[in-house]
């Protein structure tokens, strides 16, 4: 089954952290995708930018605002897909992600 980790950040909380702990992120990050791609349970991963835009329509007529969320300070900043074999693996590879310890990472299954 395929999951989707979404992994929220804060430009606040990131800014304050320590130059140690944001490599070791980054390592548990390396070190995940490592595991990941021996398993056979890697598919994609990708650090997303912090713009972005959200297109609403009425009328038809589309209007198009800033994002990436109307009020919070929270926003998605990457995501892994990974195909294992039960939403109880996705959650234990969740929990290796360094942003694990700083937010909540969200879980979807996307397919099987």
């Amino acid at each position: 089954m395929k999951h989707l980790l979404l992994i929220p950040s804060n430009v606040e909380t990131w800014e304050a952290l320590p130059a140690t702990e944001i490599e070791a992120i980054m390592g548990a990050h390396a070190s995940l995708q490592k595991e990941l791609v021996a398993s056979g349970e890697f598919v994609e991963a990708h650090e997303l930018s912090e713009e972005a835009k959200f297109v609403t329509s009425k009328d038809g007529r589309s209007t198009v605002t800033d994002g990436p969320f109307m009020e919070t300070k929270e926003f998605v900043a990457g995501f892994y897909i990974v195909d294992c074999v039960d939403m109880t693996r996705a959650a234990e590879i969740a929990g290796k992600l360094g942003e694990s310890k700083l937010w909540p990472i969200e879980i979807r299954q996307i397919g099987s």
